[in-house]
């Protein structure tokens, strides 16, 4: 696995359509390009995102008890 580092890492920018490389404020992020604020993902990369996160999502809840077996 390889280690993350700050040049490395690159944030999409809306303006420039295309991942690139930021500078972090407290807030938010911005384009080293443009100076437009950069978000984590694309939209299209976002969608993806949360529909692997929906097909991987536990129901939760307690599971069922046998309707055969009597409780103590």
């Amino acid at each position: 696995m390889e280690r993350p580092d700050y040049y490395n890492d690159k944030k999409f920018c809306e303006n420039c359509d295309g991942y690139v490389n930021y500078l972090m404020g407290l807030d938010t992020s911005w384009c080293v390009s443009c100076g437009e604020r950069v978000k984590l993902y694309s939209p299209v990369d976002w969608d993806n995102f949360r529909e692997h996160l929906e097909t991987r999502k536990t129901r939760g809840g307690r599971p069922r008890k046998n309707p055969g077996k009597e409780s103590a």
